[in-house]
């Protein structure tokens, strides 16, 4: 094998490990109206099942208008966060006329929607380390 031949190997094997890493994600949630029933969290690493389909689901209750999450040993990537407070604790986030949340919301970079829910570009953000995100909930 050849001195290039080898650097190249070398190389995509780098990518190879380093693409495997895996980082924790804590999710800081505020600003909760009260400290009734649970906050959900879904991670999403698809634009297309962007508040769809969650690639991790959890939960966590409330003390003093806050609520944390953790996820360990999630591989670096892409991701986008929405969350909600279920504040009956019925797993949905309830909704009245045209689709407006009756219970407090939030996504990752504090993202909003205008003219409806917030985008997968707005809330994306990359994992490459161990990091926590706050994200204020909306009431």
């Amino acid at each position: 094998m050849n001195r290039k031949h080898l650097f190249t190997v070398l190389i995509g094997l780098a990518g190879v490990l380093g693409h495997s890493q895996s980082s924790t994600l804590t999710v800081l949630v505020t600003d909760f109206k009260n400290n009734e029933g649970k906050v959900m969290v879904g991670i999403y690493s698809e634009k297309e099942n962007f508040m769809k389909k969650a690639l991790i689901r959890k939960s966590s209750s409330i003390q003093d208008g806050k609520a944390e999450v953790v996820f360990e040993n999630l591989p670096n990537d892409e991701y986008a966060i929405s969350l909600y407070h279920d504040e009956n604790e019925n797993d949905l986030l309830d909704t009245g006329w045209f689709g407006i949340p009756k219970e407090g919301y939030g996504c990752s970079n504090n993202a909003k929607g205008k003219m409806g829910p917030p985008k997968y570009e707005d809330a994306k953000f990359i994992l490459d380390k161990s990091k926590k995100l706050t994200i204020k909930l909306n009431n």
